[in-house]
């Protein structure tokens, strides 16, 4: 894909999500494509390898919950897999620190050597499994944790607050969107309540998502 058509379609989707993102983001974002797409030739990351669906299915998807990060000090993405959403909303808030955890030592690789590549400070790549208890762990408590598809709704839940700073909050990225009152429902099973719950369609694909933020109730 050439520079000229990476940016028109980053630019649409912004758009049609209602997100706005600084002038070099689009640049950066089509360097980690690269890398990302040469790394998994070699090592399985992503099953999305198309550039089109690269683009929207991790990077939009990840940039569209930028109104629910917007602010913060520090996030951290259990379950980030090769990355997403962590690095783009990075590359997005400069100010943000962002440690990204998978239990899978490649993927972790990857995001290191891309961070370097992108010349991207405060972003830290961790090898480690989240089961509750972070000082064991050595993962990092912060003010939004975040975490895309990484497990079944009530299960996040109670996992969730172990790792967050007090005053911080949950932010479930979903697929098709729950009801209001199911997600209050699983909230307060585990002393949550729902800040916000946003749904939305991914700009090309009209695939569905929702955005849900959870704080201590």
């Amino acid at each position: 894909m050439d520079n000229t058509r990476f940016a028109d379609l980053l630019a649409s989707g912004c758009r049609a999500l209602g997100v706005q993102v600084g002038e070099d983001v689009g640049p950066r974002l089509q360097r980690l494509m690269g890398e990302l797409l040469k790394w998994n030739a070699k090592v399985n990351l992503t099953a999305i390898t198309a550039e089109e669906e690269v683009l929207e299915k991790h990077f939009l998807d990840s940039l569209a919950v930028l109104p629910e990060v917007t602010g913060a000090a520090s996030l951290l993405d259990l379950g980030a897999g090769a990355g997403f959403p962590g690095i783009p909303l990075r590359i997005a808030l400069p100010g943000l620190g962002v440690t990204l955890v998978d239990t899978v030592g490649k993927k972790v690789a990857f995001i290191k050597a891309a961070a370097a590549s992108l010349g991207l400070q405060g972003v830290r790549g961790l090898h480690a499994r989240a089961e509750g208890s972070p000082e064991k762990e050595g993962i990092p408590r912060a003010e939004v944790l975040i975490a895309r598809a990484f497990m079944d709704l009530s299960d996040w839940l109670a996992l969730a607050p172990a790792y967050v700073e007090p005053g911080g909050r949950v932010v479930a990225m979903l697929g098709k969107a729950q009801p209001d009152a199911e997600l209050a429902a699983r909230a307060a099973e585990r002393q949550l309540r729902v800040v916000s719950a946003r749904a939305y369609r991914l700009p090309f694909s009209g695939a569905e998502r929702q955005v849900a933020v959870f704080a201590k109730a």
